[in-house]
This record gives C-alpha cells, structure tokens and sequence, in this order.
C-alpha cells in the first residue's frame, strides 16, 4: 500500500486517500492507517532530535501529501512539572501539557487545522470551513488566511465573544446558528454534500483527527521517551483521547518507547456528560444530551467519537469524570494561583475532574499524571465574570500606599481568623 491510506475502523475496507469520512458498505468511521514496517526504518529517536521543535517533526507518522512542506511551526508545547497543584490535589508527579499557548490561536485544535489544511491543498479545494464550538473556528480561520484559502466558519450563536471576535478578525466568513453545535455540525454535513468545499471536522475529518496524535508523541519525548501511568484528558466529541491512545499505541509499535500500561482519564461538564455518564454506568454505548454548561467548547451532546472513547478509557482501566460549572471556575483559579497557568473551561474541566480521581484514589499519588491543558484562558473570560472585585485607585503618594497596606494587612488577617 501507499505510506497511508483510509481504512473503516470496523469492517477494515481500505479506501485510499479522497475527502471522505464515512465507509460506504457499513456506514461506520474511516481513519488513517500507515504502512509501519516502512516508517520503523526511517524513524528514530536521534533523527527526531534532530529536527525543529514542532509537531512536524513526528511528520512519518501523520497523513501529510508527498513533498509537502509546512509554513507553520505548530506545536511541541511545554510539558511543565505541576509541583504546587499537585500539593492541592494530593499528587507527587503531576505534568501540565499546556496547549493553551500553541501557535497560532492558543489551542490544540492548531495541530488537527494544520493537518486537515494540508489535504485539503491536496485535495484542490480553494475553500475550507468547519463547524464549531469555538476554538476550531479560530484555528481555521486563522491558517486559511495564511494559506491563502477562502474560509467559512459555523458556530452556534452563543459562544463566547472572545472567540467570535477570535473569528472574524482572520477574515472569514461567520455564520452563526440559532441551535446547538450538533445542528451546526448536522447541518454542514448537509453542505458538504452540495458544496465542494473542504470541511475539516466532515469530509477531511480522518485526516484532521490524525493530528491530536502528536500531543501524544510530544508527551512521551519529553518524559524522556517514556509513557506515564495515567493521562487526563477533557472530551467534547471524544476524538483526542482515542488519538493520543493511538500515539501511544504506535510508538510502542515502532519500539520508540518501551510498552507499559496507561490509565486513560476523560474529563467532561456535568451539564454534558454523554461519555462520563456512560463509563460510571458501566455502558459501552452513550445517549446524547442536550448541551447546558458554561464550558461550550465541550459542548457535544452527541460525540462522534464516543463510543471509541468509552472504549479506550475502560479497555485501559481509567474512568471518566464531569464536573459542575462552579467546580471549573474554582479549578481555572486553582490552576492559575498554583501553577501560573490561565486555562480556558475545557482546562477548569480538567483541572477539576483530575481532583475528583484523586480524591477517590482512582489515581496514585505515587504515579506519573499529565492533565492536558486544551486552551487558553483569554478566549473563555467571560466564565470569570464576577469574580472578582476592581480595588479603588489610589493617590500616587507614599502615605496613601501605607494607609492601603494597613487596611490590606488588617483584611487578610480577617480572613484567616
């Protein structure tokens, strides 16, 4: 076969490369599968190394065109050691992989968009476009105006400002829906037939996916090309932790890591909670729900890829957890006063759903923990709202200043009593 190909995830039918998603004979997902005895001798530890710091640099191990050469130095975020917030928590080797400050628009979503945007030139679309619950419409807008592609972004209407503005300011053409985001999606589906245009969550989606991978092998090299025992991650369709898996999975496979078990932890809202839901009752199905949390980039009340996340949580031994709007306010705070870190409430979700497996000792403290940080906490501002009060200005004079420190010392002092 070529270096990869589409191939059905449950009858195995191969389809080679094309702008599509779904098999034809069974109806279920395509994803791309590699010729792996041909990238195990070519790809090492040492010629990693030696290549930029990006996600390119894993390049045999995702779908990109023949000779395609990337203008963007996406990803290889940090992966920070999280000593303060693992006092709160209870943990003694807790890792923050912290995409909130990836290049270009502050999430994730980066690395998937640079991927979908490389097949799409391929494929000779002139147009891109997405449905989105907010940092996927940033992310395309912002590569298409690089590229050079026309863009079409649609979001339902109630999404953060921050993320609108986020938007619109690249030049795309926005098109808010009066619905939830499974209408959005549902409806550009129908689009995608009529129009040829390069969706990247519907017709470029096996491709698309393929980049969450590289959260993964980062992970894994900067542990010192070692896996950890567990990994927390928040879910909306459910496609990054099945795909982290997948890293994980084929660096084992190429012998670039060592193979050990991963506990694999998904974090959801309360107010959307289709794959938690089902994991604590022990189902292998979920049951879509309507969406009502503030945290509206994980607002899939029917996750596309639900039913493989169910899969690769139990099938690991890990668990899923939801939290409620206040849990995540308090967990964007705790993460930000601890670790320096402002998260989006995807993050707060993460945050918080980690506290709640350690605290039911789901989790060692003993053990090795990454929580992933999915996005930055500039584009959610509005979840804080509130919370914290403006201090009066005062004189620019020395006795002022005192006089503000008495009363600042007295209050604290309040406080702790």
């Amino acid at each position: 076969m070529t270096r990869y190909e589409l191939r059905c995830r449950e009858c195995g039918k191969t389809w080679g490369n094309q702008p599509r998603s779904i098999c034809d004979d069974c109806f279920s997902p395509l994803e791309v599968t590699y010729d792996y005895d041909a990238v195990r001798a070519h790809l090492t530890r040492e010629r990693i190394a030696q290549r930029p710091p990006n996600m390119w640099r894993y390049a045999e191990l995702l779908p990109l065109p023949e000779n395609y050469h990337p203008s963007l130095p996406v990803g290889f975020t940090p992966l920070v050691s999280a000593p303060n917030l693992g006092k709160q928590l209870g943990a003694k080797r807790l890792c923050i992989k912290n995409d909130a400050v990836c290049l270009p628009t502050l999430s994730f979503k980066d690395r998937v968009v640079a991927v979908a945007l490389a097949n799409a030139r391929s494929f000779g679309f002139d147009t891109v476009a997405c449905s989105s619950t907010g940092n996927l419409a940033n992310s395309v807008a912002a590569q298409a105006a690089r590229e050079g592609f026309k863009a079409w972004i649609f979001i339902p209407a109630d999404l953060e400002p921050a993320k609108i503005l986020g938007t619109q300011v690249y030049g795309a053409r926005l098109v808010p829906i009066a619905g939830s985001y499974d209408q959005v999606n549902r409806l550009c589906s129908q689009i995608a037939d009529e129009h040829r245009w390069g969706f990247v969550n519907v017709n470029l989606r096996p491709y698309y996916a393929e980049g969450s991978k590289t959260v993964g092998f980062e992970i894994a090299e900067q542990l010192g090309w070692r896996l950890p025992d567990n990994i927390v991650v928040p879910m909306a369709g459910g496609s990054l932790i099945t795909k982290i898996k997948k890293a994980f999975d084929e660096l084992v496979q190429l012998g670039l890591v060592d193979a050990k078990p991963v506990k694999f932890f998904g974090a959801q809202a309360t107010g959307c909670s289709p794959i938690s839901t089902a994991v604590k009752a022990g189902e292998s199905e979920f049951q879509p729900q309507r969406p009502a949390t503030i945290a509206r980039s994980l607002a899939i009340g029917n996750p596309a890829d639900g039913h493989y996340a169910i899969k690769a949580i139990t099938k690991s031994g890990g668990w899923a957890e939801d939290v409620a709007d206040t849990e995540l306010v308090e967990s964007i705070q705790l993460l930000a006063e601890t670790e320096g870190i402002f998260t989006e409430t995807a993050g707060g979700v993460t945050v918080g759903t980690a506290r709640k497996l350690y605290q039911q000792g789901r989790i060692s403290p003993e053990e090795t923990t990454v929580l992933c940080i999915t996005g930055n906490g500039l584009k959610t501002t509005d979840a804080l709202a509130g919370s914290y009060e403006t201090a009066s200005a005062i004189l620019p004079k020395l006795t002022a200043f005192e006089s503000y420190l008495r009363d600042a010392v007295e209050t604290q002092e309040t406080v702790e009593v």
